[in-house]
């Protein structure tokens, strides 16, 4: 077996997880080698836990959603929140050779499924232990525009990095935002002020997300005003999207435009909450300066934040509900045109770089030793 995949496993059940004896772990594994399963189930037993396993393959997925029947997912949803209740922690490993496999599928019928789903998300969320990420694969080395060798090694060197290194400057940018009021992020075509006063910061650093690298909280619902321009191209429900510009009014998002409007605003009226934001956070891993349209690593970059229409998480919570979660990013290094955040009237980064004495350990000349 590759050394590779049992040192990632390792990071996965033991400082991500952090199983314990007798705990029960689904593995959720979505177009992976068996190897790979295999690594983790080991891992979790060697840590005393009991391991399950559920298997699943995004062509699938694709036919049983394009042809989908009336009640299918939401009978599916009985199953699926009935077992995850009986979960301890919930370990995701997510590969496919197409990204954009779901793209042909009718965008009414993803909503339905997302909404069928979404109390099976919700326990997971709130209830387990749980750990998501994306798999290696000749698509994604593309998306990096890297060699396939190239990007497995790239891949393996963040994922099982050294993430306690981040805990102390996270723990100060957590403070610092859970006591922060006025917001100002500024950058090319960007001008937005809004308010996170009394909303919770919660840092990121490997225990949900691999790769990871973020403090996270929300802005008030009504509060955000002006505009944003994302430099990082996404994709999501399967169609891809470049130079997302949004305006908001009172949280309201009033106006969007990309290179697929049309799409764009399909998305944002899925549900009311879509058009408000449920997420501010700052990402700052030190290995991921560009992005791929893989969202787990894109809203990680190095001096990038994002800034997401749709659901609020329970930890940082301004009330918004929506069956739609889009991290979009803006990456504020000088080479992506700079830009700066300030709270309450001080600048906390510029360009990219945190300038406060106290975050200065989240920069990359630090993390990186």
């Amino acid at each position: 077996m590759d050394a590779n995949y049992s040192k990632l496993a390792g990071v996965l059940t033991g400082f991500s997880t952090q199983l314990q004896k007798g705990e029960r772990v689904l593995i959720d594994a979505f177009d992976i080698p068996e190897a790979m399963v295999i690594a983790l189930v080991r891992a979790a037993r060697e840590r005393g836990a009991i391991p399950f396993v559920n298997l699943q393959q995004a062509r699938i997925s694709r036919e049983l959603i394009s042809h989908l029947n009336a009640d299918q997912f939401e009978t599916q949803a009985t199953w699926e929140l009935a077992r995850m209740q009986k979960m301890d922690a919930y370990i995701a490993v997510r590969g496919s050779d197409n990204i954009f496999e779901m793209s042909d599928v009718a965008p009414d019928k993803v909503s339905r499924v997302m909404r069928a789903m979404k109390p099976v998300l919700d326990y997971r969320v709130g209830q387990t232990k749980w750990v998501i990420l994306r798999w290696p694969t000749p698509a994604m080395a593309q998306q990096a525009m890297m060699s396939t060798e190239r990007f497995a090694e790239f891949f393996f060197r963040v994922c099982t990095q050294d993430y306690s290194r981040m805990e102390t400057g996270m723990a100060a940018l957590e403070k610092l935002m859970t006591g922060a009021d006025r917001v100002e992020l500024k950058g090319p075509d960007t001008d937005l002020r809004f308010s996170i006063k009394g909303i919770n910061a919660v840092a990121c650093g490997g225990r949900h997300n691999i790769p990871d690298g973020e403090v996270f909280s929300c802005p008030v619902k009504n509060s955000v005003e002006g505009e944003i321009t994302y430099n990082a191209p996404t994709v999501y429900q399967g169609t891809s999207f470049d130079r997302i510009h949004l305006k908001f009014e009172k949280g309201r998002i009033v106006h969007a435009e990309s290179t697929n409007t049309q799409r764009l605003n399909d998305i944002l009226d899925s549900d009311a909450g879509a058009r408000y934001i449920g997420e501010f956070a700052i990402g700052f891993n030190p290995h991921i300066l560009e992005p791929m349209r893989d969202i787990l690593f894109d809203e990680k970059i190095a001096g990038s934040f994002h800034f997401t229409p749709g659901q609020a998480y329970d930890e940082a919570d301004n009330g918004n509900r929506s069956q739609v979660h889009w991290d979009m990013v803006q990456i504020q290094r000088p080479e992506y045109g700079g830009g700066e955040i300030w709270f309450d009237g001080e600048l906390i980064r510029k360009d990219g770089l945190f300038v406060k004495d106290e975050l200065k350990k989240l920069n990359p000349d630090y993390l990186l030793g």
